[in-house]
């Protein structure tokens, strides 16, 4: 798929950037420019596609409704413009990454960018390992990750790749919503969507009880399904039996959550820099 004529990636790139946040400094120090070239790159865009893009808010320059719908699609073109460049112009790698990530993350967001990341680099291994955020926030430490999905709140510096709500989820048709206390299936006491619940209902003055740990998300999903606990989650493919639940259900708002991709310790090889990039272009695609 080849971008239309007369739009440069590069003004894609830039105009991203701003538009999720970055000063023009920034975004100049980011992509090797000065900052009247960035302006007059915004400039540029804005002439060939003739609409507003950026206005100047609360927060620096923030897209406008045309920026916004934009912004969506110019993070779909670049991330398919780099797919494109890497399989047929990347020399041929070779070797094994070895990538940590939650269970829920695995399923929600692995599969895509897996499958995309074995075409363009067939000669590359990916060891996946499916276990709690602080665990692997530990085994990162040590050296024994590559790179890793993690949910914030765990010690780790990252990059956020994605921000979203926490939800809660119970059986369909239920009235574990109703208990008191309210029944709980969560992971052990470091987690964060598990502190995320317990202060949320806390401030609404509900008790809870925490009858079920599980170190996985699955986990939790089982004790739901057999009705005896609601869990938390992030947005993704419940299994049949289970539904969202919130405000209808009383239930009070969980905030949002970020998704981190932290890195080991150790300089990352050539293989792990690659995936490292299919993994910010899989959920910028997905955005």
């Amino acid at each position: 798929m080849n971008l239309p004529a007369g739009l440069d990636p590069e003004l894609l790139r830039s105009f991203v950037l701003i538009a999720e946040g970055e000063s023009v400094t920034r975004t100049a120090e980011k992509i090797g420019r000065t900052q009247s070239a960035v302006s007059m790159q915004m400039r540029r865009l804005e002439e060939i596609l003739g609409e507003e893009l950026l206005r100047r808010g609360h927060r620096g320059l923030e897209p406008t409704s045309k920026g916004a719908w934009l912004l969506e699609r110019a993070r779909t073109l670049l991330a398919l413009n780099e797919e494109i460049i890497t399989t047929f112009r990347a020399p041929a790698l070779t070797g094994q990454v070895r990538l940590g990530s939650p269970d829920d993350y695995a399923l929600q967001w692995l599969p895509g960018i897996l499958a995309r990341f074995g075409r363009t680099h067939p000669g590359i291994e990916v060891d996946v390992l499916c276990m709690s955020s602080e665990e692997l926030a530990r085994r990162l430490q040590h050296g024994h990750l590559d790179l890793a999905l993690l949910t914030e709140g765990h010690g780790r510096d990252g990059e956020e790749v994605w921000r979203g709500p926490l939800r809660w989820v119970g059986p369909q048709g239920s009235t574990l919503h109703k208990r008191d206390p309210l029944p709980l299936a969560a992971a052990h006491p470091g987690c964060t969507w598990r502190r995320a619940a317990l202060e949320a209902l806390g401030r609404e003055g509900r008790r809870v009880r925490v009858s079920y740990n599980s170190t996985t998300q699955s986990g939790c999903f089982a004790v739901a399904l057999a009705g005896l606990a609601l869990t938390i989650s992030t947005p993704t493919r419940l299994p049949p039996g289970l539904a969202w639940m919130g405000e209808a259900e009383g239930l009070p708002s969980l905030g949002e959550m970020g998704i981190l991709l932290a890195l080991g310790e150790a300089p990352l090889s050539p293989g792990a820099r690659a995936l490292v990039e299919a993994i910010r272009a899989g959920f910028a695609q997905a955005s």
